[in-house]
């Protein structure tokens, strides 16, 4: 199990994966009083998550599918990336993608985090590619079966 160093300014528990098997664990609002986002509207919600990343790993910040499903609900930036050298507070850029509002709760799931290895690239200019079977083919090149 990957140790991730953590300070909680905030006063909910820390994040848990829910099974054994789980990929992300839940991000909880951290707030002083509800927010209520309305149609369309976009709001950075604090979870009080401070967090330190080994090198080489990021944090991606993704929807919960049942806020996404029931209400409409969904991470704007998804996936977000926290990266290992970053300090600041772990925040949630959330959308209501909604007709209704949408009451954001202290307390409440409003979306998880995925821990992840990465690698760094570096460009290396050429003047040709190696040849694919695909070769130039993009969106929608392979059809729909």
């Amino acid at each position: 199990m990957l140790k991730i160093q953590v300070i909680n300014k905030g006063h909910q528990p820390l994040p848990q994966y829910a099974t054994p098997q789980s990929a992300g664990m839940d991000l909880r609002a951290n707030l002083e009083e509800p927010i209520i986002l309305r149609p369309l509207e976009r709001r950075l919600i604090p979870t009080g998550l401070h967090i330190a990343l080994p090198a080489g790993y990021e944090a991606q910040v993704r929807p919960r599918s049942g806020l996404a499903l029931k209400k409409g609900i969904t991470v704007l930036n998804s996936p977000g990336t926290i990266d290992a050298d970053y300090r600041g507070e772990v925040g949630v850029l959330l959308i209501n993608l909604s007709q209704e509002d949408f009451v954001v709760n202290d307390g409440e799931r409003i979306a998880q985090m995925v821990i992840a290895r990465h690698e760094q690239g570096e460009f290396e200019a050429v003047e040709m590619l190696d040849e694919t079977e695909r070769g130039e083919g993009g969106y929608g090149h392979t059809g729909v079966k």
